[in-house]
């Protein structure tokens, strides 16, 4: 764990030094953030053989009210599962983004069940609700989740979420106080965004092929939305947009529970004091160089018992990658961590 910058001692959130496996070490030709950034969602990581895939089975989850949310659940074939493992995409991702599938397959080989939980309007989900996507629908997706944790009723789940899925993850364990799920255990967060808006922003004025990878693939999501329900939709004359930020202005008229996109962005906004009532363990993995979210809301966290957080000197946006590019270290710490409690 490294920190080079001094912090209050209210930033030091079950902050963790530790031994050297707790920290990312990669070559130093392999340390810069947009090479971890890039190369961590590129195809090539998942070539080969996997299992989860092979045994992947199309799931529709209720998710209350009507919603329904579209996985990928995978079982083990030929032995008695240690538990299961879900996992969230970041925005514009899906359950078959690169490192969904190399995740999946990881923990698929050590004996998990693997369930890929697309959220409402990504891969292929476009059709099972007249709703839009929008960052803040918690409700549905902590609905979705807790029914997916009933597929294994009798062991283990934990939740690992990525990026915008790192932000589901944490507000589905802020709600564990008023209804826990009984069988989830921990949640895990690789490059979490606490500030949507900040990260929004970041996109917009960082390396330009995010921004058109994100502004390209949001627009081609929005065109099927509305090819499927055009009675409801027509984006025609927003799509026009260059910027992230430019785009969301626009699409607000599109969501009128909220007043504009600030309004929005505070609903899932987690800065300042709100994690400070986790009911559930979380741990937290980013890194000073991420393109996309800041290191520095992180060491402003409050202190909770629950909350462990681990900022990297290196890994880039949902990097990590070590050895480069086909290893993942931050695979190998969660189930380093796993373990640890399930022999405690």
């Amino acid at each position: 764990m490294i920190v080079k910058s001094p912090v209050s001692d209210r930033a030091f959130v079950r902050l963790w030094r530790g031994s050297m496996e707790d920290q990312f070490n990669t070559a130093r030709w392999a340390r810069s953030p947009h090479l971890q950034t890039v190369f961590g969602s590129l195809s090539l990581r998942v070539w080969g053989k996997n299992e989860m895939a092979d045994a992947s089975l199309e799931t529709v989850v209720d998710a209350g009210d009507g919603a329904r949310l579209l996985g990928c659940h995978s079982r083990q074939s030929s032995r008695r599962p240690q538990g299961l493992i879900i996992l969230l995409h970041g925005w514009e991702g899906s359950a078959d983004s690169t490192y969904m599938r190399s995740t999946g397959r990881f923990f698929y080989r050590r004996g998990y069940d693997i369930f890929r939980l697309n959220l409402r309007d990504h891969g292929r989900s476009h059709h099972l609700n007249r709703g839009l996507f929008h960052g803040a629908l918690t409700e549905e997706t902590t609905r979705a989740v807790a029914n997916v944790c009933r597929l294994l009723p009798d062991a283990p789940c934990y939740l690992v979420g990525f990026s915008l899925g790192g932000n589901y993850a944490l507000r589905i364990a802020l709600r564990q106080t008023a209804a826990p799920i009984p069988n989830l255990k921990e949640v895990f967060c690789v490059s979490p965004a606490l500030d949507p808006h900040k990260a929004t922003v970041a996109i917009d004025a960082g390396f330009p092929a995010y921004r058109c990878y994100f502004l390209s693939k949001w627009k081609r999501s929005l065109r099927m939305k509305q090819r499927i329900f055009p009675e409801l939709y027509n984006f025609n004359g927003i799509l026009h947009h260059r910027t992230c930020m430019g785009l969301t202005e626009a699409i607000m008229p599109y969501y009128p529970e909220f007043d504009d996109y600030r309004h929005y962005f505070r609903q899932y906004t987690l800065t300042g004091d709100v994690l400070a009532s986790l009911a559930l363990p979380a741990t937290i993995f980013t890194s000073e160089d991420d393109p996309v979210v800041a290191a520095d809301d992180f060491r402003r966290l409050p202190n909770s018992a629950n909350l462990r957080l681990s900022i990297q000197k290196w890994g880039g946006h949902c990097g990590f990658l070590d050895p480069f590019p086909w290893g993942c270290w931050y695979e190998r710490r969660i189930a380093q961590m796993i373990q640890a409690k399930a022999q405690a």
